[in-house]
């Protein structure tokens, strides 16, 4: 029978002696987290006399007689519901103008009544300045501060920013108020200890505790989004509440939770007191935001837009579009540009950039590094405030060219010509539209694959302007000859502008025309 034995063995056999030698393993050193506080209570008490309750109330009349909108809106319940014939006896009882105990004939016209909301806030200064979210006061014919002790306080309004959800709130009082100070939201990392305090349900000063869940949170709010995300409970009337650091400072401003059924799930979401705080002494000073302003349209850089730019990595913002007499078109910011960098800070992608102006100082020279012709460009600009959204909303001035006959574009699948009236006319275009019309789309080519359809325009090709399908051509071809994959072209449709890389591979039809 044949014996295995392992080498060491057959050395011994044989005499032989000799050391096992193995590879050093890596010292893994286990992860030290700081203990959890024995109790939270002396934190809470110092700062609970600072937190205050915001009352908001308007009127609202209801309106008078039979139909939709009459009264108050009855829940809804599934088909079938028992709540739904009790709802539904209790508003015809209590419905103005109906009889019952609601009173009043159908001639009397119902009287006004009074709706309330409650939120929270905090104080930030000893003199009264009261900070909370817009959305707690938005609408309100009286605001009214509670504070701690129950003392019930009017409020002023100094000023709102509704895109930011901040207000800032003036109380009087005959003495000194307690007050906590904000915090460097930036130093808070994920899995640090919070506490938000605030009004939920009306209840007062209610006190949770929590950890950082996530940073730079996009919850589709609004263009500045970048929520501190947190497991501390918040609900209804929490908003414009402090989250605050163990050092007692606040970090975030509760503002919005998820949650399918309307209470905590261990999901809420705050402002950053290093975004807030720069709001708020902007509302102290001017009564209103002043966010900086580039006037650029931009959008997001995709690998494929990358490649056909020459650009190793698809990060930063692409300008889409440029504002008349705007910042960027002052600083000789082109369309077609990528903005890599914004007053030295670094533009990883599209979502970064509006946060970054909207934060830099208004009338500020800061330098916007570009991707610019296959390499990196410095220009500097002075930014400027951002106008109103409506004024935002009429930038357009394009020009006329001459209408010609539909040319095919071979190989990317799809028909152009020249702007015309006539193309106008079929397309809805704007008056004097500036490009080349896309008139037809032959299915499974490139262009169907990037959604274009006619009536869209192109603008430019590869960052050049063309008002010819010859244009068109030209820098196609020129693509080609530089071993491009995609070709990039900036097309206008309906829902404004957008670049869009064309892959210049043989379309799908092409492909089955081939032997073989």
């Amino acid at each position: 029978m044949r014996l295995f034995r392992s080498p060491v063995a057959r050395a011994a056999l044989l005499g032989v002696s000799f050391a096992l030698v193995t590879p050093a393993l890596p010292v893994i050193h286990p992860a030290i987290a700081r203990s959890a506080p024995d109790s939270f209570a002396d934190l809470a008490a110092k700062l609970l006399p600072a937190v205050v309750n915001v009352s908001s109330t308007q009127n609202v009349t209801a309106k008078n007689g039979p139909g939709p909108g009459v009264g108050p809106e009855m829940p809804i319940f599934p088909p079938g519901s028992p709540f739904e014939q009790f709802f539904k006896d209790f508003l015809n009882r209590n419905r103005p103008g109906q009889g019952g105990n609601g009173g009043g004939g159908g001639d009397n016209a119902p009287a006004p009544r009074r709706a309330q909301s409650l939120g929270s806030g905090f104080i930030i200064d000893s003199t009264g300045f009261v900070v909370t979210n817009n959305h707690v006061i938005e609408g309100a014919d009286e605001v009214a501060v509670i504070l701690q002790d129950g003392t019930s306080l009017k409020a002023e309004i100094v000023g709102r920013d509704e895109s930011g959800d901040l207000a800032l709130l003036k109380v009087k009082s005959d003495k000194p108020l307690p007050t906590v100070d904000f915090g460097d939201s930036s130093a808070s990392r994920v899995g640090d200890w919070v506490l938000a305090i605030g009004n939920p349900f009306g209840l007062g000063g209610t006190v949770t505790a929590g950890i950082v869940s996530a940073r730079g949170r996009d919850i589709h709010q609004g263009q500045y989004d970048d929520f501190i995300q947190t497991d501390a409970a918040i609900n209804r009337g929490n908003s414009g509440g402090p989250l605050f650091n163990m050092d007692g400072q606040v970090i975030g401003i509760n503002t919005a939770i998820f949650s399918p059924s309307g209470g905590s799930i261990g999901i809420g979401f705050s402002i950053p007191s290093n975004m807030a705080k720069n709001i708020v002494s902007q509302l102290k000073e001017f009564g209103h935001p002043r966010r900086g302003w580039l006037g650029v349209k931009i959008q997001q850089v995709t690998p494929d837009i990358a490649e056909s730019l020459g650009l190793k990595d698809a990060s930063g913002a692409m300008v889409a579009g440029i504002t008349d007499g705007g910042p960027a078109e002052k600083s000789k910011i082109h369309s077609g540009d990528i903005i890599l960098k914004f007053d030295g800070q670094d533009v990883k992608e599209m979502h970064n950039l509006p946060r970054i102006v909207a934060d830099a100082v208004v009338g500020k020279e800061v330098p916007v590094v570009l991707w610019r012709d296959g390499k990196e460009v410095t220009v500097q600009t002075v930014l400027a405030e951002r106008p109103a959204d409506a004024q935002l909303a009429s930038t357009d001035s394009p020009k006329a060219a001459d209408a010609t006959k539909p040319t095919d574009l071979a190989g990317l699948g799809m028909k152009v010509a020249p702007f015309s009236p006539e193309l106008k006319d079929k397309f809805q275009l704007q008056d004097g539209q500036k490009g080349v019309v896309i008139t037809d789309v032959s299915p499974n080519t490139p262009a169907t694959d990037r959604g274009l359809k006619p009536g869209d325009v192109i603008v430019e090709v590869q960052q050049v302007e063309v008002t010819s399908p010859a244009d068109i051509q030209k820098q196609v071809d020129v693509a080609k000859k530089a071993d491009r994959k995609f070709v990039l072209m900036l097309i206008q449709r309906e829902g404004g502008v957008q670049y869009v890389p064309l892959s210049l591979s043989k379309s799908s039809a092409d492909k089955d025309k081939q032997p073989g």
